[in-house]
């Protein structure tokens, strides 16, 4: 644990105080989330020699609440047979693979990327809660079939089928593979040519169940994944998928032109869901790396690069329309780790005031609920320095939910896609409008309508750069509720 005997220990510029981020150097795409005898597992695409992308190992961490993480040694390491690209963990219950002796242990599913850059889908198992792991000696288990994206393998337990199933990003689509024992795989069928959204090639795929409204007699699958280029901000980003899964093949409820975007921020990318929870707890627990491949190998930031969203709770809602929608929400656990929380009710704005002007914070959440009157702009200004602010906000007449990170600190230039502000049409019910947001020393994830809309972004604020106001123009805001606390940091 090396950098923990230093007393500034994660107390850098820019250093996120409750997100995850490696001690130093780069991480990307959180690989093979499984919940494990007590712990949540959290690998990572990781490089640990150098500040950009680069010779990709499995790095590791665990944690009891999804918070605390505690640094584990490297998991996987590059062999003969390429670099270690991303994918899964499952518990094999079973023992279906025979490595237990009839017991249960990990079994990891990863892709090996060779020196001639094919790409072949490998195995290794832990007979030690992960701690340590032992490469299948028979690898690669599906080798590569001629194509040259061919990557990220999600397996999952198909309940109805009675067999595992694999879910791969092949090109501009996925693939979907069947299996008893986890070694040999058959292809069971193609989806995904004239679906949803397609920039670039698509990668990391997550596939899982979920009920709607909570209801155990209505399932429908999602199917999640990434694209490269042209998501919704610009740069990579990530969608959904919601249809039906038989053990085969995944048919798609929506028309072929519908998108789905799971987040409307620029950094928010290769979610991956844990596997594993207990039926008991039954929620579905997913987490993303917080950068985009436009600048990502050059965030300032030192010295690690990159940082995971905090760990989000998904559900399956339908509207009033019989729309269905993922619905995304902070882990239950934060609630942990917030303090001296401050509350208003019922307050009116009007241009001239700021109800939070005496407000400073590091690190804080914000839960408020908001009615305009008559106003034609209003919302947030948080991270506020000399010549630096961010600010999330809501266009009345537009029906227009925003963030604009363009003065968010003064290395905001290091990339011209950087310094941006996005746009989500967002008609209100009532003219209130709900917003949950967690700003962190480099990051600010915002939750709009019980999370309904989502926006991840990147800022890189001054440390002195603590200011928070309120801003209404023309006209006035009734703030029902407002709720801020500060939250403490995971790493002391």
């Amino acid at each position: 644990m090396g950098l923990k005997e230093n007393s500034n220990y994660y107390t850098e510029e820019h250093r996120p105080s409750f997100h995850f981020t490696p001690q130093k150097n780069w991480m990307n795409d959180p690989n093979g989330l499984v919940y494990y005898k007590g712990e949540y597992h959290l690998f990572y695409q990781y490089h640990p020699f150098g500040m950009q992308w680069g010779p990709m190992h499995w790095g590791h961490a665990v944690s009891n609440d999804l918070l605390h993480w505690k640094h584990l040694p490297i998991a996987l390491e590059p062999d003969e047979l390429g670099m270690i690209f991303s994918g899964s963990v499952m518990v094999d219950k079973k023992d279906t693979t025979g490595f237990f002796g009839g017991d249960e242990g990990l079994v990891a599913f990863f892709t090996h990327h060779s020196k001639d850059e094919v790409q072949s889908q490998s195995m290794a198992y832990s007979k030690d809660n992960g701690r340590t792991w032992t490469k299948y000696e028979g690898n690669p288990i599906i080798s590569n079939p001629g194509i040259k994206d061919f990557r990220d393998p999600k397996v999952v337990w198909h309940e109805g089928s009675d067999k595992w199933v694999m879910v791969l990003a092949v090109g501009d689509r996925v693939q979907f593979y069947g299996s008893q024992n986890l070694i040999d795989w058959d292809l069971l069928s193609e989806f995904g040519q004239g679906e949803g959204a397609h920039g670039g090639v698509w990668e990391c795929p997550d596939l899982f169940p979920l009920n709607v409204n909570g209801d155990t007699s209505r399932t429908k699958w999602v199917l999640q994944v990434d694209l490269q280029e042209k998501a919704y901000a610009g740069g990579s980003g990530a969608q959904y998928l919601i249809g039906n899964f038989d053990g085969k093949k995944f048919i798609n409820d929506q028309s072929p032109d519908h998108v789905n975007w799971v987040d409307y921020g620029k950094d928010f990318y290769a979610a991956q869901s844990f596997s594993d929870i207990p039926s008991e707890d039954g929620r579905r627990i997913w987490l993303a790396w917080m950068s985009n491949w436009q600048y990502a190998n050059d965030v300032p930031t030192n010295p690690w690069r990159s940082a995971m969203t905090i760990p989000r709770e998904v559900r399956l809602v339908e509207d009033e329309k019989g729309d269905l929608k993922l619905i995304q929400q902070p882990v239950r656990e934060l609630d942990e780790i917030k303090m001296h929380q401050k509350n208003l009710c019922n307050v009116n704005v009007s241009p001239e005031d700021n109800p939070i002007e005496s407000l400073q914070y590091d690190t804080c959440e914000i839960i408020t609920q908001m009615k305009s009157i008559d106003a034609k702009e209003f919302g947030f200004k948080i991270k506020q320095g000399v010549d630096e602010e961010t600010m999330i906000g809501y266009y009345a007449q537009e029906e227009v939910i925003f963030f604009n990170r363009t003065k968010s600190g003064s290395k905001v230039d290091f990339h011209e896609q950087f310094p941006t502000k996005q746009q989500v049409h967002l008609p209100l019910k009532d003219q209130t409008l709900q917003l949950r947001i967690l700003v962190d020393r480099s990051s600010v994830e915002v939750f709009v309508n019980d999370g309904e809309v989502v926006l991840t972004n990147l800022i890189l604020p001054s440390k002195t750069s603590n200011n928070m106001g309120f801003f209404v123009k023309n006209g006035n805001v009734q703030i029902s509720e407002l709720s801020i606390c500060e939250i403490e940091s995971v790493w002391n």
